[in-house]
């Protein structure tokens, strides 16, 4: 599991092993690693041409020294960006003989530093670290503007611009005379990263990740006993969460799982759902629906069941659409909302709540009504923002304001109704209810999985996972990893539906418990 630690963490463990090694040896660990970086990408792709680009804190210090030992195997330059550079940095480079152009933060970036990163064939970002705020200006802005698309940009820790903490999003603004002036990066956007020490929340959260590119953690000696700030799995976490069953268990040891989905309007949902639990590996799913979409997942899945009985937890919500009345069960007429009113109200069944159940849940916790067994809310931005204006109407929120901020609408939410909050996106935000806890944010998934019915089979997925009595984060976070990798299988770069995605589920998991 990757694990992002607060920056004042960060710093706090790096002071502590600073103060136990004789002085500028943790620097000179943090060159060592990323010049052996540097020479193994040079090495890959043929590099001869270095330009280093170096400010004035300890990211210029790292990269100046690195520049040091790089000088006898490559053709190293390094331009400065700072009214002061790291002293030690400077005359380590200085006396490895490597050229260092000092460049005035403030006035247009030299002809001759245009010309040497033209002609780059990699060039390594140390002009900002986690000490600045957020944002390239002057020099700097223009120095990575220059970076040519064909050399490699591998920034020091963190590409210079980007918001330690992950929330400011990384882009374009303009400069200058607002509808004339050039527009220059806010942020340096890597081919690579390599952090030193520990990982940041910069490195994980979906404001900042686009900006990261390939990541690297370089191992320099320095370790912290305080919690992360934002954690992920990887494929090696599977084989320890996911549910394979022993040779004793059998269909309800492995977890039952009730799916109240579709409608006469969206029968497709109930399909996509079921059948995304049935690959995943119910022990069994049961269905509750309207007798047409009944119809359809028989035909689909024989083998669900349909009608009550045992089940340890449900999906409620993917395609019920507007709450009007459907035959959920073959002996008495209810609506659809009366059953997701008896499955929020049962207090020994772990749910997964989805888009049209999202809807009864504000009046049922406004009500003074609050859910104690385990439970997961899967909503994307528009229905979070919904979700939270109609908890707090004094206090709209706008599908914009989530997408802006997705880390800090998602933990309000979780605060507010005591429930996991999966906050769907391109990167998954998976928000604990308990406060303290780490966030979860699982990696970009394919953007061919932008598609109708991708949310239904999520759904169905994290129930499987709750109904095998995995904590809500667990399944919520496991499920977005798993729902990926299933659409990278199911047509690797190319179009995608959702069915497809859910029955590649099973090759998938098969897969990542191999790992």
């Amino acid at each position: 599991m990757l694990k992002g630690y607060a920056v004042e963490d960060v710093r706090a463990a790096e002071a502590r092993v600073r103060a136990g090694l004789p002085y500028g040896e943790l620097m000179l660990r943090a060159a060592r690693a990323l010049a052996e970086v540097v020479k193994e990408r040079a090495a890959e792709r043929g590099a001869t041409r270095v330009v280093v680009l170096a400010g004035p804190g300890d990211n210029g210090g790292d990269a100046l020294h690195a520049a040091a030992l790089l000088a006898g195997g490559l053709s190293v330059t390094a331009v400065g960006i700072g009214k002061e550079l790291h002293a030690r940095g400077f005359a380590a480079a200085t006396r490895a003989g490597v050229l260092v152009h000092r460049t005035d933060p403030t006035a247009p970036l030299p002809r001759l530093v245009h010309e040497l990163l033209a002609g780059a064939d990699l060039v390594v970002d140390g002009l900002l670290g986690t000490g600045a705020r957020p944002g390239l200006r002057g020099a700097m802005a223009e120095a990575i503007d220059a970076v040519p698309d064909t050399a490699y940009l591998l920034s020091v820790d963190l590409p210079s611009g980007a918001d330690p903490a992950g929330l400011k999003s990384a882009g374009k603004t303009p400069l200058g005379d607002p509808l004339s002036g050039p527009r220059v990066s806010d942020v340096a956007h890597a081919d690579e990263t390599v952090t030193l020490a520990l990982l940041k929340p910069a490195h994980l959260l979906p404001a900042t990740e686009s900006s990261i590119g390939r990541l690297m953690l370089a191992d320099i000696g320095v370790q912290t006993t305080r919690p992360p700030a934002v954690e992920r799995l990887e494929a090696q976490d599977v084989a320890e969460l996911w549910p394979v069953p022993g040779p004793q268990d059998h269909k309800y040891t492995r977890g039952v799982l009730g799916v109240i989905a579709g409608s006469d309007a969206y029968p497709g949902a109930a399909v996509l759902c079921t059948t995304a639990a049935v690959e995943a590996g119910a022990g069994m799913v049961r269905y509750f629906g309207p007798r047409r979409c009944e119809d359809l997942v028989l035909a689909a899945c024989p083998e669900v069941v349909p009608g009550a009985g045992q089940m340890q937890a449900a999906v409620v919500g993917p395609g019920i659409g507007p709450l009007g009345r459907s035959h959920a069960d073959h002996d008495h007429h209810h609506d659809h909302a009366d059953i997701v009113r008896e499955a929020l109200g049962a207090d020994d069944l772990a749910l997964v709540v989805d888009a049209g159940a999202l809807e009864l849940l504000v009046p049922w916790i406004l009500e003074g009504h609050r859910r104690t067994a385990p439970t997961l809310l899967t909503p994307h931005a528009g229905e979070l923002a919904t979700l939270l204006s109609g908890l707090d109407p004094a206090r709209r929120t706008t599908r914009e304001e989530v997408a802006a901020d997705p880390v800090q609408h998602a933990r309000r939410a979780a605060e507010r109704t005591g429930c996991a909050v999966l906050l769907k996106g391109a990167t998954t935000i998976v928000a604990p209810a308990e406060r303290g806890q780490a966030v979860r944010s699982q990696g970009v998934a394919p953007a061919w999985l932008a598609t109708a019915g991708s949310g239904d089979v999520l759904a169905g997925l994290a129930g499987v996972l709750l109904a095998a009595g995995l904590s809500p984060v667990d399944a919520g976070s496991l499920a977005a990893l798993v729902h990926a990798r299933a659409a990278e299988r199911a047509n690797p770069g190319g179009p995608l539906r959702a069915l497809a995605v859910a029955r590649a589920i099973p090759l998938a998991v098969a897969e990542l418990l191999a790992v």
